[in-house]
C-alpha cells in the first residue's frame, strides 16, 4: 500500500520547501485565530506557487467558515480543498462544496467507535474524510493538541471516500499508526514541530520518510 501525506499548518517557505521536497501530497494552511498556525489567505498563497508547480493539493483548513470568509479563500488562495474541522453538518458540508467548486475534507474528532460511525452521513457529500483525535475539554483548538486515539478503531473498516488518519502522529510512530490503522492517507502539523506553531523542516523530512517506509 502506497500511503500518503499532508503537512498541516505550513507558514514559512523553508517549510513548504520541506514538504515538496519530501513527497507531500497535499498542503495544509490553516485559518482560525486561536491557534498559533493561523495565518491570512494573502500570506498562504504567496507560499504556493511552488506547490502549484509539482502538482500538491493546497488545502485551506477551516473551523465553522462563514460564507464570506469563504469567498475570499476563493478569490485569494483558490484551494483545492476546503477541510472542515469544527462543527459542520452534512448539509453544510454539501454548501461549502458547492459554493466554493473545491473539494471538501470533513474531520471527525474519534474517543470512540460512534464518532467513527459517525461518518457515514458525510460520505455522500464530501470528498474526503479525517479521522483526528477528540481533543482533552480544555483545550481551546478543535485539533493541533499532539493527541491521539486508539487507532485499531479503523482497522477492517471501510468508507465510500478517501480517508485520513490525524492526530498524535510523528516521525516515530506513523508507520506503526498506518499498520494499525490501515490509514491510506496521513495528516500531521504538531508532530513535525519545535513548539507551538513552529514548524521544523528537519522533522517534516523525517516524518515523510517515515511514511514512505510505512
Amino acid at each position: 500500500m502506497s500511503v500518503t501525506a499532508k503537512i498541516c499548518g505550513l507558514s514559512t517557505p523553508e517549510t513548504v520547501q520541506a514538504a515538496l521536497a519530501g513527497g507531500a501530497t497535499h498542503l495544509g494552511f490553516l485559518f482560525f485565530d486561536k491557534s498559533p498556525r493561523n495565518i491570512d489567505p494573502e500570506t498562504a498563497a504567496r507560499l504556493t506557487p511552488p506547490a502549484r508547480a509539482r502538482n500538491a493539493k493546497i488545502v485551506a483548513v477551516t473551523v465553522d467558515p462563514d460564507d464570506a470568509f469563504l469567498e475570499r479563500l476563493v478569490e485569494t488562495l483558490r484551494p483545492d480543498f476546503i477541510q472542515l474541522h469544527g462543527k459542520e453538518t452534512p448539509a453544510r458540508a454539501r454548501q461549502v462544496a458547492l459554493r466554493t467548486g473545491a473539494g471538501v475534507i470533513k474531520v471527525l474528532s474519534v474517543a470512540g467507535p460512534h464518532d467513527i460511525d459517525a461518518a457515514r452521513a458525510y460520505e455522500t457529500v464530501v470528498d474526503h474524510l479525517m479521522f483526528d483525535a477528540k481533543p482533552p475539554s480544555d483545550h481551546p483548538l478543535p485539533g493541533g493538541a499532539g493527541a491521539r486515539f486508539d487507532w485499531t478503531l479503523l482497522s477492517g473498516r471501510r468508507f465510500e471516500r478517501p480517508w485520513f488518519l490525524a492526530g498524535g502522529l510523528d516521525p516515530w510512530n506513523v508507520s506503526e499508526a498506518v499498520r494499525l490503522s490501515g490509514a491510506p492517507m496521513v495528516d500531521v502539523s504538531s508532530g513535525v514541530e519545535r513548539g507551538p506553531g513552529l514548524k521544523d523542516p528537519a522533522l517534516i523530512t523525517a516524518f515523510l520518510d517515515a511514511v514512505r517506509r510505512a
